[in-house]
């Protein structure tokens, strides 16, 4: 492209013109020290942006002289040129690190959504006694990043023979491979159970097999996602 030069120019120009006005506010003391917030927002969405646009036609006009005013455009077609490519990196820059913020840098599970469950069941052992209500049981999940209480669900309580089962679910609400369930049922030993989920936890239509636990307990687990069986 013949006036490449002139737009790289116009670019690198922009760049400069942006962050020569932040270090030149910065300097002179811009901004209300009763109000700092709007003053920062001014600087950085005002005057930084008219910065740029005065750095970006100065660029193109010095790479337009490198080049020994050869006829590759007019200096508005150029400085518009460059200005598109500007807005396209800044575009490809917010979404780059949009993908970033919601997949690695954020913990979140599922941003702007419903939480998914972890649905889980445990097999007592022989003799256990099943709880009648919310106030003998108390579920919690702990990850290195939360604890969130769980819910029974006592319509699906049952015995397996001799050994009862209960059942509940928990809101898995950050991305973490570091979970596990605390159970505790009243006149019975607490009880915890490692949760092998990756950090993503990806959905499950079915209970996975049953896992043992140390003191003759066994727990099995999914997770479920919303708008998914």
């Amino acid at each position: 492209m013949k006036n490449s030069l002139q737009v790289a120019g116009g670019v690198v120009g922009a760049v400069a013109g942006f962050i020569a006005t932040l270090l030149i506010l910065e300097l002179v003391g811009f901004g209300n020290r009763a109000d700092p917030i709007t003053s920062g927002i001014l600087a950085l969405l005002v005057l930084a942006p008219l910065g740029a646009i005065a750095g970006l036609v100065l660029g193109t006009a010095l790479a337009t002289r490198l080049r020994g005013g050869e006829n590759t455009g007019t200096l508005l077609r150029n400085s518009l040129k460059a200005l598109a490519v500007v807005v396209a990196l800044c575009i490809a820059a917010g979404t780059s690190y949009y993908v970033y913020a919601v997949t690695t840098a954020t913990p979140w599970l599922n941003p702007n959504a419903a939480n998914p469950l972890l649905v889980f069941e445990v097999r007592l052992p022989a003799g256990a006694a099943l709880p009648n209500s919310a106030r003998e049981m108390a579920i919690e999940l702990q990850t290195d990043i939360n604890r969130m209480p769980g819910e029974p669900r006592f319509n699906q309580f049952r015995s397996d023979g001799d050994r009862p089962v209960i059942a509940g679910d928990v809101e898995l609400a950050f991305r973490t491979a570091h979970r596990q369930l605390e159970i505790k049922v009243k006149d019975q030993p607490d009880r915890l159970y490692l949760i092998g989920l990756s950090a993503k936890a990806p959905h499950a239509s079915e209970l996975g097999p049953w896992r043992a636990n140390g003191d003759g307990s066994e727990i099995r687990y999914r997770a479920k996602w919303p708008g998914r069986d």
